[in-house]
């Protein structure tokens, strides 16, 4: 993975200033309560599922030593986060995706839960696009839960295009990919 950190630049735009750095050791409780907290949204609001797993500090210390993990803070204070990964993920088919020189993966998106719906989450995924297009590579890929706690939706108007829907063991996903 390249380590070259993403220098903290602040956000003016909209109605919440933030700025976008990546994430280090210190930032892991951080992150993994950030993670907890929307995992339970979720839950509240859609059951049980997948989305329901809680991370912990230790998997986000694996997370920053395998993926650029990027933070959008207010001040102190991290309200979003996500990861973009060289090594493809068991539950993406590359079948579905155009052949590309070097791609990245997103992961773990997440905004805290009061603060969502505020535009943070796209700010900072545009924010996170301009990071994976100077370090550099060629697209981002992901996938969404194909259910109504997954994501897909939101990926898709932050330009992101879907390639193909799967069902993972037993979980349906949506592929989405953007294209640099």
């Amino acid at each position: 993975m390249d380590e070259t950190p993403v220098p903290e630049q602040p956000l003016m735009r909209g109605t919440v200033d933030f700025s976008v750095a990546t994430a280090t050791d210190a930032d892991a409780p951080a992150i993994a309560a950030l993670r907890i907290a929307t995992a339970e949204r979720l839950t509240r609001e859609h059951g049980r599922g997948r989305w329901s797993a809680h991370a912990t500090e230790r998997i986000v210390l694996r997370d920053l030593k395998t993926s650029r993990v990027l933070v959008a803070r207010d001040g102190a204070d991290i309200i979003a986060t996500l990861r973009l990964a060289t090594k493809k993920p068991w539950a993406i088919d590359l079948a579905y995706f155009r052949v590309v020189g070097k791609a990245l993966y997103l992961h773990d998106m997440a905004v805290v839960p009061a603060r969502q719906r505020q535009g943070i989450g796209r700010r900072f995924l545009r924010e996170s696009i301009a990071v994976a297009k100077a370090w550099p590579s060629d697209a981002i890929r992901l996938d969404a839960y194909d259910a109504n706690a997954g994501a897909g939706e939101f990926y898709a108007k932050c330009g992101f295009l879907e390639v193909g829907r799967v069902t993972f063991r037993n979980t349906p996903l949506i592929y989405f990919e953007l294209l640099f």
